[in-house]
């Protein structure tokens, strides 16, 4: 039963989702008796942690009850008391525990407290779920680096647009959607200037039936391009639009662009944004989380600034053929097939007669 009651939890904590950045996902579940008698998650950022929904929610007395959450609960203050000591006020017998958090500021310290006090802990039910679900809180919290996914759609034969450029669509409309999840996952969007001034997107989220938010949408534009009538401009403030620009631009359009958006200007790495700068940056900005749905040379810039942790690959069951018809890694390329970079941990999933990759760069 006690796999069930974890499971609860995780499925709980999935509510979280857009919500809660740059807070961990989490959900708890008080259980006495094989019965549930409480649960929450942690729902928004700065709210009450799960812990403390699950007692606010439970429908009895909750004295010698067991609690099962997904994260080591914490020992600190923060925008909320710790709620180990809640659950010792609470006088909960057992702790099950999914996995310790790596918050420098916890690291266990919970669960010794909890030991300290006579509770009884156990550490470690779907962990590797539990870590993959909070893959963002993670890097982000032991690195103050954004967690980085780049995702890239190409035909059957690998091309991602024809040769004229045109590239809708190549996907089709659920995995459109589960691009739409993804987006409502992250704390920022980023593209290449070549994508607004084709496209002119707006690069929102839309998901029908679901309170989503919309990612700050960063621009990487070395040389100040972007057009002052984008789209995006239009469906976004101020603090929602950052543009990575290098020292080489012309400062009249800077200024008008400085207006509409937030400028974060990089030293020139061949001629471009240094995307290793930009993201720490970024980092310091409080942003865990980019999805980059850039182009060949974006894509390609960004795997070799070594920003990149996990890449999301759709697959349509469609062929252009051409050898100028784009493809979703440009650049310059190897010329050993022993010096290609190889990714780790792939899933396959499908979405009607699409096909998705999901790999890990480490």
């Amino acid at each position: 039963m006690k796999y069930e009651f974890m499971k609860r939890a995780i499925e709980l904590s999935k509510l979280g989702i857009g919500h809660v950045n740059p807070n961990p996902l989490v959900g708890a579940v008080l259980v006495r008796d094989d019965i549930i008698i409480g649960e929450g998650y942690h729902e928004y950022y700065g709210g009450n942690h799960a812990e403390v929904n699950a007692f606010l929610n439970a429908n009895e007395d909750v004295t010698n009850a067991h609690i099962y959450v997904t994260l080591e609960p914490c020992s600190h203050y923060g925008k909320t008391p710790p709620c180990v000591d809640k659950i010792i006020e609470k006088k909960i017998s057992k702790v099950f525990i999914g996995m310790k958090d790596p918050n420098p500021l916890v690291m266990g310290r919970g669960i010794n407290k909890l030991l300290e006090n006579g509770i009884e802990v156990e550490v470690g039910l779907y962990e590797d779920e539990i870590k993959q679900l909070n893959e963002i809180f993670i890097k982000y919290i032991t690195t103050k680096m954004p967690f980085c996914i780049l995702k890239t759609a190409m035909t059957l034969d690998g091309k991602i647009a024809t040769r004229t450029g045109e590239s809708k669509w190549i996907t089709n409309e659920k995995s459109r959607n589960y691009v739409h999840q993804l987006r409502n996952r992250v704390a920022g969007i980023m593209v290449g200037i070549g994508t607004v001034i084709k496209d002119n997107p707006s690069l929102d989220t839309r998901l029908d039936g679901v309170k989503s938010r919309n990612p700050i949408k960063i621009i990487i534009d070395s040389r100040c391009r972007i057009p002052i009538d984008s789209k995006l401009f239009l469906t976004g403030s101020k603090s929602s639009i950052i543009i990575a620009v290098t020292k080489t631009i012309d400062n009249k359009h800077l200024d008008a662009i400085k207006e509409k958006a937030e400028i974060i200007v990089t030293p020139e790495k061949d001629g471009q944004v240094d995307l290793s700068y930009l993201f720490e940056k970024l980092g310091e900005r409080g942003i865990d989380s980019v999805l980059i749905e850039g182009g060949g040379n974006v894509n390609y810039s960004a795997v070799r600034a070594n920003i990149v942790d996990k890449l999301v690959t759709f697959i349509g069951p469609k062929i252009i053929g051409g050898k100028d018809a784009l493809t979703s890694f440009e650049g310059e390329g190897i010329e050993k097939m022993e010096d290609a970079i190889l990714l780790k941990k792939s899933k396959i999933y499908q979405f009607d007669d699409d096909i998705m990759i999901e790999s890990y760069f480490s």
